[in-house]
C-alpha cells in the first residue's frame, strides 16, 4: 500500500495497523472480503463534489483530517453515559465507545432464540450465516465509505429475531464518541435480520462530547423475512465538530413492514444514504425523517427505495428546520422496476428556513419503468406561517414563544408517529432543548 493519493493515505495507513491487530484472522472468507473493500475504497478515494451525488457537499474537512482507529484506553464509566440512554425500567442496549463494545456498560437480556450481541462475537460463533446476510447488501461498493466501513468491519451489533417471535422492548444500540486528544475514526456494522412472522424494534443513536472532533462511519444492514416487522429508530446527535457519514441498506421479502424514522442534530457535516429494496409483493416501508441545522451545520439526506416487485407500499416523509448559515441536502428517489405493477409510493421533502442565510437543496425524483402505478413527490422550502403565529399571539402568547409552538409542530409531524412513548418522548426533548438553547433564532 506504498502507493497512495494524498487523499485515501489514512485509511489506508489505519488499514495496515488494523491487519497485525487480527491475530490469525488475516486468513479468513471474512479479511477476503475486507480486503475486497480497502481495493475498492483505494480505486475510489473520497468524493468529490465532482461527483453527481456529492455535488452539493464538500467532504473535504474529513479528507483532510489524520483520523486513526481507537486505541482502546478512553476511560467511559455509566454516569458518563446516562444523559445518551433511554428512560426505561428494564433496557436492553448495546454500548460502543469509540466503536468497541464495552460489555460492562450494556445490559442484554434475551429470550426464545433472539440473538443480541456484539458482532465480533457473531462473526467468530457462526461466520458464514452472518457473512450470507451482509452480501445481501450488493451495492455496498457502490458507496466510498461504506466501502470503508467493510474493510474495517469488525464490531457492532447483531441482532436476530427468529421465526414467529416478537421481542416487545426497544433495543438500543447507543455508539459514543470520546475523542479527547486525539482524532478518532469508528467504522460500527450493524446486522438486525428479522426472520418471517416476527417483530423487532430498534434504536439505532451516536453522540458525543460538543466540540471534540471525530468521525463515525457506520452501516447498517436490515434483512426481513416474509411477514416480518421492525421499526427503527435512529438518533445523530454527535458533536458539532465531528462528521457522521452513514449507510443503511434495507431487504424486505413478501409482505413484510419496515419503518424508519431519522433524527439528526448534531455533526458538523452528515450525510445519511438509504437504500430500500422491496423484494416481494406486498412490501410496505416507511422513511420518515426530521433535521435541525443551526450555525454552518451540513446535514445531507440521499435516499433510494426500489420498488423491485409488484403490489408494494412506501411513504417517504423528511422535515427540515435550518437557521443561520446552514445547509441541507434532499435527494430522494423512487425508482420502480418494469414488473413491480401496483406500485404505490409517495415522497415529501418540506424546510423551514429560520434565516436568510440557511439554504436547501431538495430535490425529489421518480423514476418510474412500470405502467400501473400511483406515486407522488414533492419538495417545499419556506419560513414559519405567520397566520399560525399571529393566532397565538392574538391568545396573550410572545412572539418567541408562539414561533416555538410553530417550529414544534412541524417537528412533531414526523416524530409523533413513533410508538414506543421513551422514543418519542427523547426525540421531543432533543427538539424542545434546541429551541431553548436558542440553537434555532428564527430571526
Amino acid at each position: 500500500m506504498s502507493t497512495v493519493n494524498d487523499n485515501k493515505i489514512w485509511p489506508l495507513l489505519n488499514f495496515d495497523t488494523f491487519e497485525k491487530q487480527l491475530n490469525g484472522q488475516a486468513e479468513s472468507p471474512l479479511h477476503d472480503l475486507r480486503k475486497k473493500a480497502i481495493a475498492k475504497f483505494s480505486e475510489m478515494g473520497f468524493p468529490t463534489m465532482r461527483k453527481e451525488a456529492w455535488r452539493f457537499t464538500n467532504i473535504s474537512p474529513v479528507e483532510q483530517q489524520s483520523f486513526k482507529l481507537d486505541a482502546g484506553d478512553v476511560p467511559v464509566s455509566l454516569e458518563d453515559i446516562k444523559p445518551f440512554l433511554l428512560n426505561e425500567n428494564d433496557p436492553v442496549q448495546l454500548v460502543f465507545v469509540n466503536g468497541v463494545f464495552k460489555p460492562e456498560l450494556s445490559e442484554i437480556h434475551v429470550k426464545d432464540g433472539i440473538v443480541i450481541q456484539n458482532l465480533g462475537q457473531a462473526l467468530e460463533d457462526d461466520p458464514e450465516r452472518v457473512l450470507a446476510y451482509l452480501k445481501k447488501n450488493e451495492n455496498v461498493f457502490d458507496y466510498e465509505f461504506s466501502a470503508l466501513n467493510t474493510a474495517f468491519m469488525k464490531e457492532g451489533a447483531f441482532i436476530f429475531i427468529p421465526k414467529n417471535v416478537v421481542f416487545d422492548k426497544p433495543i438500543h444500540l447507543l455508539y459514543i464518541s470520546r475523542a479527547k486528544d486525539s482524532e478518532i475514526v469508528s467504522h460500527p456494522r450493524n446486522l438486525i435480520v428479522a426472520e418471517s412472522n416476527s417483530q423487532a424494534t430498534i434504536l439505532e443513536s451516536y453522540a458525543g462530547w460538543n466540540n471534540e472532533v471525530y468521525f463515525s462511519n457506520p452501516v447498517t444492514d436490515v434483512v426481513l423475512g416474509e411477514n416480518a416487522i421492525v421499526h427503527h429508530y435512529k438518533v445523530q446527535r454527535e458533536s458539532e465538530k465531528a462528521y457522521h457519514i452513514a449507510l443503511q441498506h434495507i431487504h424486505q421479502e413478501r409482505s413484510s413492514h419496515f419503518a424508519s424514522y431519522s433524527f439528526s442534530i448534531g455533526a458538523a457535516i452528515s450525510r445519511n444514504d438509504i437504500h430500500n429494496v422491496l423484494d416481494g409483493e406486498g412490501c410496505d416501508s416507511v422513511l420518515n425523517g426530521l433535521y435541525l441545522a443551526h450555525d454552518r451545520q451540513v446535514v445531507d439526506t440521499h435516499s433510494l427505495i426500489d420498488h423491485a416487485q409488484p403490489y408494494c407500499n412506501s411513504r417517504e416523509v423528511y422535515h427540515g428546520i435550518l437557521d443561520d448559515k446552514a445547509k441541507t441536502v434532499f435527494s430522494g428517489k423512487i425508482h420502480v422496476r418494469k414488473d413491480a405493477q401496483k406500485t404505490d409510493a409517495i415522497q415529501s421533502n418540506k424546510n423551514i428556513l429560520l434565516s436568510e442565510e440557511a439554504t436547501v437543496d431538495t430535490q425529489p425524483q421518480l423514476e418510474i419503468f412500470a405502467d400501473d402505478v400511483r406515486c407522488t413527490h414533492g419538495g417545499t422550502v419556506g419560513q414559519i406561517d405567520d397566520n399560525g403565529v399571529f393566532y397565538l399571539r392574538s391568545r396573550g402568547i410572545g412572539e418567541i414563544k408562539a414561533r416555538n409552538i410553530m417550529i414544534h409542530a412541524f417537528a412533531g409531524e414526523i416524530f409523533n408517529e413513533v410508538k414506543f412513548d421513551s422514543v418519542r418522548e427523547l426525540m421531543d426533548d432533543l427538539v424542545l432543548s434546541h429551541l431553548e438553547d436558542g440553537h434555532l433564532k428564527h430571526s
